[in-house]
């Protein structure tokens, strides 16, 4: 009786486990067929890859050898120079212009003559307080004579004294007016413009000519707001002149504006040039390159050889003829050079011809092979 109420309990608690072992039965078809499908699919994926290698032939593709180098963090501006010095000249007294000694071009020296006005009125001046100073001269001696036998007031001591020291001051003055009739050259320079002409009549303050300091120049560039802290840090600069077949100068820092001139924000720099040879003529265009930064042993390939998808960069790297994709971490960009921080070593050979059409794991075939991007264009 007992051993059948037992085997009745049994019974109810294997129903009551019934659908829990079910569940777990179930949990573990499901585990196993999900297993069987995922191997079947990497098995039909495998096949189809082999298949589309089958039928594709191995791409041609030109690749970069990867080695460390320098590349530089620029920026190319446009310029404009400008003379260092530019003076405008001007009469200083009246007269006519009766000889005019340089021409439009001249090189001259500081004290060269530029030109020569009428002095005879200057000297017939001159000569009048000339007679009366030595006059005033021989009555001041003749008075100091009568004072020192009490014949005359100390003021009119005085007063002798004082006409002496006016005419002096007035003779002084008569010289200077006719030493300005030689108008001289106030620097040493390029004679690049005149306004007098023999014959002229000149009134003080007319215009001369105008003279250039052209043994340097400045070279004036705007720089960007962004840009300003990074070139305080900077003293010298690359400078190229197209007009002078593109030649490239150094120059250095001669003065940075602590304000912007603009309302783009740019940033006066003026760069001091050489120009000893007077080839640089103010007015010309120029481009100032300035290099911010220098990261060295670096390694950089083209910026077109970097793909990015989303949020990532890669590159395709070939290795024993299969083309294989590596991720990246780009850095700073030098033209169409771009620095990759991180995903390259040295020795890497970079697709950087025929990457926009290959796969992972594709056949390519290495149909040239440059150490320097710069070879690409050769």
């Amino acid at each position: 009786m007992e051993s059948t109420e037992m085997k009745n309990r049994v019974i109810k608690r294997i129903w009551k486990m019934m659908p829990a072992m079910f569940l777990v039965l179930l949990i573990v078809l499901i585990v196993l067929m999900s297993a069987r499908i995922k191997s079947e699919g990497e098995r039909i994926a495998a096949e189809k890859l082999a298949t589309l290698k089958k039928e594709r032939p191995p791409v041609n593709v030109v690749v970069l050898n990867i080695k460390p180098s320098s590349i530089y963090d620029r920026i190319d501006l446009p310029a404009e120079v400008e003379p260092w010095v530019e003076l405008n000249v001007l009469a200083e007294v009246s007269g006519m212009a009766v000889q005019v000694a340089v021409n439009e071009g001249d090189n001259v020296e500081r004290g060269d003559l530029i030109a020569r006005l009428d002095s005879r009125d200057y000297e017939n001046t001159l000569a009048s307080v000339k007679a009366e100073y030595e006059l005033a001269k021989l009555d001041l001696e003749r008075n100091r004579n009568l004072y020192s036998e009490q014949l005359i007031t100390k003021a009119q001591i005085d007063q002798a004294v004082a006409r002496v020291d006016t005419l002096e001051a007035s003779v002084n003055n008569a010289e200077l007016q006719l030493e300005r009739t030689a108008i001289r050259a106030p620097i040493s320079g390029l004679v690049n413009h005149l306004d007098i002409k023999e014959g002229l009549l000149m009134n003080g303050h007319d215009p001369v000519g105008v003279i250039l300091d052209n043994s340097r120049v400045k070279v004036s560039v705007g720089i960007p707001e962004a840009d300003v802290n990074e070139v305080k840090k900077l003293s010298h600069f690359d400078i190229n002149i197209e007009a002078l077949g593109n030649r490239t100068l150094m120059g250095k820092k001669h003065f940075l504006s602590q304000s912007p001139d603009t309302l783009a924000h740019l940033y006066e720099l003026e760069i001091e040039v050489d120009n000893s040879d007077g080839a640089i003529l103010p007015g010309m265009f120029a481009r100032v390159n300035i290099v911010k930064k220098e990261v060295k042993n670096s390694y950089a390939v083209p910026l077109y050889s970097v793909i990015s998808r989303s949020d990532m960069q890669y590159v395709y790297v070939e290795k024993n003829g299969t083309a294989h994709v590596r991720m990246v971490e780009t850095g700073i960009l030098e033209g169409w050079k771009i620095e990759i921080r991180k995903g390259l070593s040295k020795g890497d050979r970079v697709i950087v011809v025929g990457h926009r059409s290959v796969d992972e794991g594709q056949d390519v075939n290495v149909i040239r092979e440059v150490s320097i991007p710069e070879d690409l264009f050769k």
